[in-house]
C-alpha cells in the first residue's frame, strides 16, 4: 500500500508541478500511478518523500501559471525563502529560515549558494528571464557543505534546466500585459546527429516602470532585459555525455526606487531652507520619487560551462568547469531628494572561474557514497565614488546652523560684522582664513561641487573543499548517513580609497589654525555630524591596506560535518540529523572599515559557524503528503552588515540563533482540484550581539555627544529579536482543472502569500518599518493538447497589497528614513506554443 500513496503523491506533485525537482520515469499502470517523480536534492535519486532532508521544489508548470519571472516571485511559493532587491539589480540578497547576507558589500559573500545546472554563481543577479527553459529548481534548507562546495552555511538554490534533446522541438511564449509589459521567450532542441543535440534559447523582456519620478516625469523600475543561450550534448556512448553551456546576458534598466519614509530635520530643511522637492511620506504607496536624476543600472555577463558524467561502473564519475565574467555599473541620486547634493557611480567587475569533480557510488548494495572536491579563483574589482553636487554647500551650511550670539559677543569688535547672520560652517573657514589665508577662503573651501570619495578595491580569492557523504541500510527500514567536508579559504584584497572631502578630513578636535588666534581648538568640534566620511576615525581619513600592519589577507580553514538517521515507517518517513556548515571570513570593501583596533566598524569580519538540530516526517497519504521539519539553528559569529546612511557596518554577532518548523503540504480530494499548502515558522534570537551599529532613533543606547555631534560606534543588541525575520509565512494553492472535450483543457489557480507583521530592518524603528504582507496572484488558462497551444491570464498582487520590502536611513540626513515600496497589481496574457 505504501509504494501506491507514493506513486500517487508523485503524479499529484506533477500535477501541482510545485515538488517538480524531478526526473520523470515510467511507472506501473493504476489510475493514481501514472509516473513516479524522482528528486536529485541530494545529488541521488530519490523519491520526495524518500529523501531524508528538508527541501521544497518548484517545477516548470508552476513556474509558468504562477508567473515565476525572478527568484524574487519564487518566495511566493517557498515561505522559508526570502528574496529582496534594494539599490541596485545585481544588488539581491537570499535568506533561507531567516539567515542569508550578502548584499551591498562585494567583500561579503552570500550564506545561501545558487547553482545553476551545478555551476555555483558567487554573485548571482535575480533574474530567471535569461532561462528560458528551467526543469526546475530546489531549495534545500540547512547547512548543505557535504554536498555543495561553496557557501552553503545557511542552504542552497539549485536551478536545473532542461537538457538539449535528441528529438526536435521547441516552445516559444509570448507576454503582454499592464505597464506595457512585452516579453517574449524561445527556446528550440534537435539532433545534429545520433550523438549530438543542441538547444538554442533567448528571451527579449521590457517593461515601463512601477515608479514616476517626479523631478524628471521618466519611469523609475522599468524592465530591460535580453539573453541568449547555446547548450550542446554530445552522448558518444552510453555511458559518457558531455554537455556544453555558454550564455550572455544584458540587463539595462531605470532602477531602483527609493520612497520617503519618515523626513527628518534635514530633510525638511531641503524643502523649507533649499525650497527643493522632497518626498511625501504619507504617499509613499502611490509610487512616485523625488530624484534629481534618474538612476540608471547596466548589468552584463557572460559563462562558459562543460560537465562531463561518465560511467565506470562501480561509480559515475562527474566534472564541471565554468568561467564566469559579469559587470556591474550604476548611478544614483543618493540623497533621494530634487536637491543636487550627491551622486553615487558604482561599478564592479567579477571573473570567476571553478571546477567540481564528484564520484557517486552506483553499487546495488546497502553502502552508496559519494566523494568530491570543489575549486574557485575568483578576480573581483569594485568601488564607487560619491560626490557633492551644486546644492552640497547650502544644504551644509543650513545643518550647521547660525552662529551663536555668545560665540559673537566673545570674537574682537572688529571681526563680527564678517560673521553676524552667517552659518557655523562660514565662521569656520573665516576663522581659518585668518591664520592661512592661502589654504582657507570663507564660502568656498569646505562642501564644494565635486568633492566627496573615491572608495574602491580589488580582491583575489581562493577557495577550495573536499566533501563525501555515505549512506548506510543499517536494515530495510534504518539508514545511517554521515557526511564530512574540508573548506579552505584564501582572500587578499587591497584598498584604493582617495578623500576629496576636506570638511571630513578636517580635526575638529584640534583644529590647527585656532591656538594662534587665541581660541580653543575644539570650538567647532560639535559640527562632527557634517563628516560624512571618517568622521569617527582618528585618521580622518582613509588608512589603505596592505600596510606595515595590515597584510590584506584573510586565510582560513574548517571541517564540517553532518550526521543523520532515517527511518521507514511505511507510509510515514522519518528522520532525524545534526550537522554543521561555515562561511569564511569577509573584507569590509566601504569607507567605513578601519584599521584594527581603530575607532568604528572593523576592517573584517570573522567566519561564521552554523549548527542545525533537526527532526522531520515525511507523511503519504491516498492524493496527497504532508512533510514536517522541526529545527533549531544557530549562527556563531554572525557576519551583520547593516547600512548606516552613509556605508556598511560589517561586524560579528556573538551568536544568533533561530527555532522553527516548516510544513509543506499537497492534497487532491478530486480528480479536478489540486491543493497545496507551505506554512514557516520562525522564532529568532540575537543570544549575544554587543557589536550592532548604532543608530538615531534609538537614544537610550545610542546618545548624541553633544561635544562632538557623534553617536557611539556600537550597542548592545543580546536578547533582541533580530530584524527581518517574519514569524510567520504561509503560502497556499488551489488549482482547478476542467477538461472541455475536443483537445481543450483548462484551469484556474489561485495563490495566497501570507507574511506576518516584521521589522525588515534594525536600522530603522520599528513603528516607520514594519509590516505585513497578504499577497493573492492567480492565473486563468486554455490548453489544446492536439495543437500543444497555452493561452493564459494572469495577475501578480492582485488585491494590490502594500508594504516595503526594506528601509534603510536616509543617506547623509541623519534622523529621515527611506524605503523599498513593493511591486503593484501586475496582469497580462501569455501565450505558449510548443512543437
Amino acid at each position: 500500500m505504501r509504494n501506491v500513496h507514493l506513486l500517487g503523491v508523485s503524479a499529484l506533485a506533477l500535477a501541482l508541478a510545485s515538488p517538480a525537482l524531478a526526473q520523470v520515469k515510467p511507472a506501473p499502470a493504476d489510475n493514481t500511478a501514472i509516473e513516479e517523480i524522482v528528486v536529485t536534492a541530494t545529488k541521488r535519486e530519490q523519491t520526495l518523500q524518500d529523501v531524508p532532508i528538508s527541501v521544497a521544489v518548484t517545477g516548470q508548470q508552476t513556474i509558468e501559471r504562477a508567473q515565476v519571472r525572478d527568484l524574487i516571485d519564487l518566495q511566493s511559493v517557498v515561505p522559508s525563502l526570502k528574496v529582496s532587491q534594494f539599490n541596485a539589480t545585481g544588488q539581491t540578497n537570499f535568506v533561507i529560515r531567516g539567515f542569508g547576507n550578502g548584499n551591498g558589500n562585494d567583500g561579503i559573500e552570500s550564506s545561501v549558494g545558487v547553482f545553476i545546472d551545478g555551476v555555483y554563481r558567487s554573485r548571482s543577479a535575480a533574474a530567471l528571464d535569461d532561462l528560458p527553459e528551467v526543469e526546475r529548481i530546489e531549495v534545500l534548507r540547512g547547512p548543505q557543505s557535504t554536498l555543495f562546495g561553496k557557501n552553503v552555511s545557511a542552504g542552497a538554490i539549485s536551478i536545473v534546466t532542461k537538457r538539449p534533446q535528441f528529438e526536435a522541438g521547441g516552445k516559444i511564449e509570448a507576454t503582454v500585459g499592464n505597464y506595457n509589459t512585452r516579453q517574449i521567450k524561445g527556446t528550440f532542441t534537435g539532433p545534429l546527429s545520433d550523438t549530438l543535440a543542441v538547444r538554442l534559447s533567448g528571451s527579449l523582456n521590457k517593461r515601463d516602470g512601477f515608479f514616476t519620478n517626479l523631478t524628471t516625469g521618466n519611469d523609475v523600475n522599468d524592465r530591460d532585459r535580453w539573453s541568449v543561450r547555446g547548450d550542446v550534448l554530445w552522448e558518444p556512448t552510453d555511458k559518457t555525455s558531455v554537455r556544453i553551456i555558454a550564455d550572455y546576458n544584458k540587463i539595462s534598466e531605470t532602477c531602483c526606487a527609493v520612497a520617503s519614509i519618515f523626513n527628518g530635520p534635514a530633510t525638511l530643511a531641503i524643502g523649507g531652507v533649499l525650497k527643493k522637492p522632497i518626498g511625501d511620506p504619507t504617499k509613499v504607496f502611490e509610487r512616485n520619487v523625488i530624484f534629481n536624476t534618474d538612476p540608471s543600472n547596466d548589468l552584463s555577463g557572460k559563462g562558459v560551462s562543460g560537465q562531463v558524467d561518465h560511467d565506470l561502473g562501480f561509480a559515475k564519475l562527474t566534472s564541471i568547469t565554468a568561467y564566469r565574467n559579469q559587470k556591474n555599473a550604476s548611478f544614483q541620486d543618493v540623497d533621494f531628494t530634487g536637491a543636487d547634493i550627491a551622486n553615487n557611480s558604482t561599478a564592479n567587475n567579477i571573473k570567476t572561474f571553478t571546477q567540481e569533480l564528484r564520484l557517486a557510488s552506483s553499487g546495488e548494495g546497502p553502502l552508496n557514497w559519494l566523494i568530491g572536491g570543489f575549486y574557485q579563483h575568483e578576480k573581483l574589482d569594485t568601488g564607487r565614488t560619491i560626490k557633492y553636487g551644486t546644492d552640497i554647500r547650502a544644504f551644509a551650511e543650513t545643518l550647521s546652523g547660525p552662529v551663536p550670539a555668545a560665540l559673537l559677543g566673545a570674537l574682537p569688535a572688529a571681526l563680527r560684522p564678517a560673521l553676524t547672520g552667517k552659518s557655523n560652517l562660514y565662521a569656520l573657514e573665516f576663522l581659518q582664513s585668518l591664520a592661512t589665508p592661502t589654504l582657507v577662503k570663507p564660502g568656498s573651501t569646505y562642501f564644494q561641487a565635486g568633492q566627496g570619495i573615491d572608495d574602491y578595491y580589488s580582491m583575489k580569492q581562493t577557495s577550495y573543499s573536499l566533501f563525501g557523504q555515505a549512506d548506510y541500510k543499517v536494515t530495510d527500514k534504518l539508514t545511517l548517513t554521515g557526511g564530512l567536508a574540508y573548506l579552505n579559504d584564501d582572500k587578499k584584497a587591497r584598498s584604493n580609497v582617495v578623500l576629496t572631502d576636506p570638511f571630513s578630513s578636517l580635526n575638529l578636535a584640534a583644529v590647527p589654525q585656532f591656538p594662534a588666534l587665541g581660541l580653543p581648538g575644539n570650538l567647532y568640534q560639535a559640527l562632527g555630524g557634517l563628516q560624512f566620511f571618517y568622521g569617527n576615525a582618528p585618521t580622518h581619513g582613509p588608512v589603505n591596506f596592505p600596510n606595515a600592519t595590515e597584510s590584506g589577507q584573510l586565510k582560513a580553514n574548517k571541517v564540517t560535518y553532518a550526521v543523520r538517521a532515517a527511518y521507514d515507517f511505511g507510509a510515514i518517513n522519518a528522520y532525524v540529523s545534526y550537522s554543521t556548515g561555515w562561511k569564511a571570513g569577509a573584507f569590509n570593501l566601504s569607507s567605513d572599515s578601519r584599521p584594527p583596533n581603530a575607532a568604528g566598524v572593523g576592517r573584517t569580519a570573522n567566519p561564521e559557524d552554523v549548527n542545525v538540530y533537526e527532526a522531520g516526517l515525511k507523511a503519504s497519504f491516498p492524493g496527497g503528503y504532508a512533510n514536517v521539519a522541526v529545527f533549531k539553528q544557530s549562527i556563531k559569529g554572525f557576519q551583520s552588515n547593516a547600512f548606516t546612511g552613509i556605508g556598511y557596518s560589517l561586524v560579528n554577532a556573538g551568536e544568533e540563533s533561530v527555532k522553527g518548523f516548516e510544513v509543506d503540504s499537497a492534497w487532491r480530494p478530486t480528480g479536478w482540484l489540486n491543493l497545496t499548502a507551505a506554512v514557516t515558522y520562525l522564532d529568532p534570537k540575537y543570544d549575544s550581539f554587543t557589536g550592532a551599529a548604532c543608530v538615531n532613533y534609538d537614544t537610550t543606547r545610542c546618545p548624541v555627544n553633544p561635544a562632538t555631534g557623534l553617536r557611539p560606534n556600537f550597542r548592545d543588541l543580546t536578547g533582541d529579536t533580530p530584524a527581518g525575520i517574519p514569524k510567520w509565512s504561509f503560502s497556499t494553492s488551489a488549482t482547478v482543472n476542467h477538461d472541455f472535450g475536443g483537445d481543450y483543457q483548462g484551469y484556474a489557480r489561485v495563490e495566497y502569500d501570507y507574511v506576518s507583521k516584521t521589522q525588515l530592518t534594525e536600522t530603522v524603528a520599528p513603528n516607520l518599518s514594519s509590516y505585513d504582507q497578504n499577497v493573492v496572484n492567480a492565473s486563468l488558462g486554455v490548453t489544446n493538447t492536439a495543437h500543444q497551444i497555452e493561452v493564459m491570464l494572469w495577475a501578480r498582487n492582485l488585491t494590490k497589497d502594500d508594504s516595503l520590502i526594506s528601509a534603510f536611513p536616509t543617506v547623509a540626513q541623519d534622523g529621515s528614513y527611506s524605503g523599498y515600496p513593493n511591486a503593484p497589481r501586475t496582469y497580462g496574457v501569455t501565450v505558449r506554443k510548443s512543437f
